[in-house]
């Protein structure tokens, strides 16, 4: 099942994905479940909205995917490397990816999403994936000269619109399957490989960040990103599309 966040007449709205329609949920699913209004609307109609904006938090891992430290000069780390974007950082698809004004290098970074459908907390590997509610697409847009000079990354990954997300949310997505990550910048192919290739695995980040602190409904986890990130400059228009979940599109533009 494919769930879109929308707007249309003004409303935020949830439905469910049915070829060219939106069938119009009663309420956000991930807590008033799939009750349906009897509405239809064409998927033409609206506009696309972030499919989720985090309770509280979206947790990124760092350095995920071996070719990807390798082309940074970075080791593989032994554990997953946790860092953390607000909320404020979280926009749709279609929306500008802003590039903040003091930073002379901004790079894109497409991986796959999980969203987080019940409360999390010391949840084994095993059972990780029974607190999925589903997947999505994100751009963990990185100020690549900020997570340089400041020893940390809060301000280099967290700024406003560093985390596009959508289109939608597919909650029957096999997270253990082939699918591959491709990033397209302006239409060339800048990233591509298979999810496969994570050096942790979904379950094992769920783990391990559930051991630390709590996961809420809506909290979002990102996974890595493969080799071949770059530089985005004003104008481009970044396409990160993933095997069975569409495509997430953004244009940067200047500040």
């Amino acid at each position: 099942m494919r769930i879109a966040r929308f707007s249309h007449n003004d409303a935020i709205r949830f439905g469910i994905v049915d070829e060219s329609d939106l069938v119009v949920l009663d309420g956000d699913p991930m807590f008033a479940g799939f009750e349906t209004t009897g509405e239809r609307v064409p998927l033409s109609d609206v506009a696309l909205l972030a499919p989720v904006i985090p309770r509280s938090k979206v947790v990124g891992v760092g350095r995920n995917y071996r070719d990807h430290a390798a082309e940074l000069g970075n080791e593989v780390p032994a554990a997953p490397m946790l860092f953390f974007k607000p909320n404020t950082a979280v926009v749709g698809p279609g929306d500008a990816v802003v590039l903040p004004r003091h930073s002379e290098f901004v790079s894109f970074e497409g991986e796959l999403a999980a969203v987080i459908g019940r409360i999390t907390r010391n949840v084994t590997a095993e059972a990780a994936l029974d607190h999925v509610f589903g997947y999505t697409i994100a751009n963990d847009v990185t100020a690549r000269d900020w997570q340089k000079s400041d020893g940390q990354w809060a301000r280099a990954k967290g700024f406003d619109t560093s985390c596009p997300l959508g289109p939608a949310i597919e909650t029957e997505f096999d997270v253990r399957g082939d699918a591959v990550i491709e990033t397209r910048v302006n239409g060339e192919v800048r990233q591509r490989g298979p999810i496969s290739d994570m050096i942790f695995s979904l379950p094992e980040i769920i783990e391990f960040a559930s051991a630390a602190f709590t996961l809420l409904p809506g909290d979002v986890i990102l996974t890595g990103t493969p080799a071949g990130v770059g530089q985005l400059t004003a104008g481009d228009t970044v396409d990160v599309e993933i095997t069975g979940l569409g495509t997430l599109r953004n244009t940067a533009r200047s500040a």
